[in-house]
């Protein structure tokens, strides 16, 4: 077994006992990367000497006895969107194609605190926009599981990484589903937090209402630990949430006895595929085995949530990305002409295609004359979808369904239907709409491609959300099946 695929807990004994080094498991991914990276192309940018450096220094402090951080040796990527100092951090986009941040995300910030080794920046869709990793302007990642399909979106590098056994775990960030579709896609674990409960500061914003940074791990024990370093409240970020942080490695009990899950119909209905139907609702009488119930319930407003979704996140994404003008950072094509020209000119060069279409549809969703009838009734809709889960969870504990409609898609055959790749995400989207938890698991496979079980809590209920994840993973082995590589 590759040292990189034990569970933390294991690393963290091998450690204790000397037998391996956290040098070690820096070369061990790095030298994954290097064997494999050619073919999936989850990487944009390596820290190998920082990587080797930090490795050292935490091998010298485990051997004077000094303490150890949660995530202590574990070598990490992190999405491209989370700004890394001294680390260039370009969102998959040649307009930020030179960007050497000087100060870290909270997040990069945390995962140094709790001693993980970050070993580069994970290739993703541009400015997170995207269901495939096929809008990367530094070309798309593949699917681990089969390099003809694409590994998801907008987190691909990250989930397919993991996947492949090049890091222990990854970071991503999730705006309609970006962590839990390509989990589904790779096989591997996702968690979208309830917004705020991680910082947001130094994630480069799409959509600053629904961006969430999260977890992607082999396994739901993983990921309780990776929540457990990065959650927590953070003053920079004006978004965060002042919650206690619970210990949430101590809810994986097993035990589910009497627990009640709610089965959305519009989640296992028309446009689910039928192997993705059934091998979720297989993963559901697991749970009935081990003492859990579940009932079918509606959540009525899940059929507009993609179209609210769009309107609002372009809206927001209009805004956000005006700052990019080739004036104070990012690439600048300057041809003379005025201040007016250099704007035009550096966007046209700099964003590709997904990036000025959702520009383009948010500016005039904001235009006036247009904002009441898109915008704000869009908004009411996001209202209408929070309230239905909200009906929901006054009866249930958790609500559960398939993470994606289908199994992951061959590269290039949706890449000129944006609507059809749109409705990929139309199981996550309404989760991400009401703020809430979910986490996607690994519960089976169609076709020689992994399905994933999207498993979606209370706001700030991780603990329980983790829990049901955790006995179900327990009683199956599908979340250790690996990718040949």
């Amino acid at each position: 077994m590759s040292l990189l695929q034990h569970r933390l807990p294991e690393i963290h004994n091998l450690l204790h006992r000397r037998e391996i080094s956290v040098l070690e498991l820096t070369e061990a991914s790095l030298a994954a990367i290097a064997r494999l990276d050619g073919d999936i192309h989850a990487f944009l940018t390596l820290n190998e000497e920082g990587a080797r450096q930090t490795a050292r220094v935490l091998d010298d402090r485990l051997a004077a006895g000094g303490e150890r951080g949660l995530l202590f040796g574990l070598p990490a990527g992190v999405k491209d969107n989370i700004v890394t100092k001294g680390l260039r951090t370009t969102c998959a986009s040649q307009f930020l194609s030179n960007y050497q941040p000087i100060y870290d995300a909270t997040a990069a910030v945390k995962l140094r605190g709790a001693d993980a080794v970050t070993v580069g920046k994970l290739n993703m869709d541009e400015f997170a926009m995207g269901g495939s990793n096929e809008n990367s302007s530094f070309g798309p990642v593949r699917n681990p599981w089969n390099l003809e399909y694409v590994p998801g979106g907008s987190s691909g590098g990250s989930a397919a990484a993991v996947a492949a056994g090049e890091v222990f775990f990854a970071l991503g960030s999730d705006t309609g589903g970006s962590i839990r579709q390509p989990a589904s896609y790779c096989g591997v674990v996702g968690l979208k937090p309830t917004y705020g409960l991680v910082s947001r500061y130094g994630l480069v914003a799409f959509a600053s209402s629904l961006d969430q940074i999260g977890p992607v791990t082999r396994n739901v024990e993983d990921s309780a630990y990776v929540l457990q370093a990065i959650a927590g409240y953070d003053p920079q970020d004006s978004t965060s949430a002042k919650v206690e942080i619970p210990d949430y490695a101590s809810a994986l009990t097993g035990d589910v006895r009497g627990l009640r899950i709610a089965v959305p119909k519009e989640y296992i209905g028309e446009g689910v595929d039928p192997e993705v139907r059934s091998t979720v609702l297989a993963a559901l009488a697991e749970l009935e085995k081990l003492g859990a119930v579940w009932e079918e319930v509606s959540l009525p407003h899940t059929e507009y949530a993609v179209a609210a979704y769009y309107l609002l996140s372009s809206s927001e994404a209009s805004s956000n990305l005006a700052r990019f003008d080739g004036v104070r950072y990012g690439v600048r094509a300057d041809d003379g002409g005025g201040l007016l020209e250099l704007y035009k000119q550096s966007r046209s060069r700099g964003f590709g295609p997904e990036v000025k279409r959702r520009i383009m549809l948010g500016t005039y969703a904001l235009s006036s004359g247009y904002y009441d009838a898109y915008y704000l009734k869009a908004q009411k809709v996001r209202t209408l979808i929070k309230r239905d889960f909200d009906e929901v969870f006054a009866r249930f504990d958790v609500i559960a369904g398939p993470t994606a409609p289908t199994t992951a898609f061959r590269l290039g055959t949706q890449t000129e239907d944006p609507l059809t790749m749109y409705l990929n995400d139309i199981l996550t989207i309404p989760v991400s709409l009401a703020g809430i938890p979910a986490i996607s698991v690994p519960c089976g496979f169609s076709a020689g491609l992994p399905v994933g079980l999207q498993i979606i809590g209370k706001e700030f209920d991780e603990s329980t959300v983790l829990r049901v994840a955790h006995a179900f993973e327990q009683n199956t082995d599908h979340h250790k099946q690996r990718p040949q590589s």
